[in-house]
């Protein structure tokens, strides 16, 4: 997997490599000097097998398909199907981890920076709307226990491994919160705990059949609603209504009133798992969602526990981690779908 630089291990050779780069500053001098000196006595072709023989013990398939899920509120009761009860939402946060799913940002999947451990799988969490049932805080900026910040926290104090984060798609209402202080308050307190925050647009407009300009104009109101608040530009956009506009470019990039927006993935509303980023299928300007909701009518097939239910009981269609974010890695069987953007990275075992 491609992105930050994070050091792993799994193997002899691999150890030494991440010895070298992964001390602390407190580790003594010459306890560095050692491994990187023993680092360098591995050939390129041992570190290669060594990390084979990881990948091939995880199963790692990063080519496989991605849930993303789906959240508007969280709410004790539901006005809509959209919604969700906190225990509903904490009973699917409960599944994943038992799963073995990570989840990473919005942010993170479109940029293929997927850096979670070998053997499990990412699952992007979003948010539409910015609703004070997804983020309410009180006077010392501590969460509301049936928030869906407060439940996704809760769960990953109880399963290890587990990160607490997620994807708002911010619009103008955000969070509830009037006071331009409040909302500047609010989205840093996001943004500092590792949250990911990406555009709704400025007013939830449905953009299909507006002309170039409207589109624009909205998108980059939504991303400046963000940016005008805090020092943070939006990775991603998730379109209202799940509805793309007449050329699907004009939400990627575009500008209007001195605010450029250019993005690394624009997502729909459903139905489908998403393809992996380091995949052929992988298309930025549209990439699936899936809306969290119980087996009954159109979800039997099309929602979260339908989903879940079908990546579980077929392993080798879920994007499943070697563990080191500098490769991607997949059994040779699936090398022909694999982008070749990323072909200097990959891992065929």
């Amino acid at each position: 997997m491609r992105g930050y630089g994070v050091c792993r291990t799994g193997a002899v050779a691999l150890s030494l490599l991440a010895l070298a780069g992964c001390m602390s500053d407190a580790d003594d001098a010459v306890k560095v000097a050692a491994a990187k000196k023993a680092a360098k006595a591995v050939s390129p072709q041992e570190v290669r097998k060594a990390r084979l023989a990881v990948a091939a013990k995880a199963k790692a398939n990063e080519l496989g398909q991605v849930p993303v899920l789906m959240y508007h509120r969280v709410v004790a009761k539901p006005d809509i199907a959209d919604d969700r009860t906190p225990a509903q939402f904490r009973a699917e946060l409960e599944r994943l981890a038992q799963e073995g799913y990570v989840p990473i940002t919005a942010a993170e999947y479109a940029t293929g920076k997927i850096g979670i451990p070998a053997g499990r799988h990412p699952v992007v969490l979003t948010f539409d709307d910015s609703s004070p049932s997804q983020v309410t805080l009180d006077g010392m900026g501590r969460p509301a226990p049936d928030s869906a910040v407060g439940i996704l926290l809760d769960v990953a104090r109880r399963n290890p491994g587990f990160r607490p984060v997620a994807t708002f798609y911010v619009t103008r209402d955000m969070f509830g919160k009037a006071r331009p202080e409040e909302q500047t308050q609010i989205l840093t307190w996001l943004h500092e705990r590792g949250f990911d925050l990406g555009n709704h647009t400025r007013d939830h407009l449905n953009l299909r059949g507006k002309a170039k300009k409207q589109v624009e104009k909205e998108v980059a109101a939504g991303h400046q609603v963000i940016r005008g608040r805090i020092p943070f530009d939006p990775v991603t956009l998730a379109l209202p209504y799940g509805n793309q506009p007449n050329t699907k470019e004009w939400a990627l990039r575009g500008s209007a009133s001195g605010t450029r927006y250019e993005y690394g993935g624009v997502f729909l509303a459903g139905y489908t798992p998403a393809a992996s980023p380091f995949s052929k299928d992988f298309d930025p300007l549209g990439i699936p969602r899936i809306k969290s909701q119980e087996k009954k009518g159109e979800c039997v097939r099309f929602c979260s526990t339908a989903w879940l239910d079908w990546l579980k009981e077929h392993p080798e269609e879920r994007f499943t981690s070697d563990g080191d974010i500098r490769t991607v890695a997949y059994p040779k069987f699936k090398a022909a779908f694999g982008a070749k953007k990323y072909a200097a990275y990959a891992l065929p075992y």
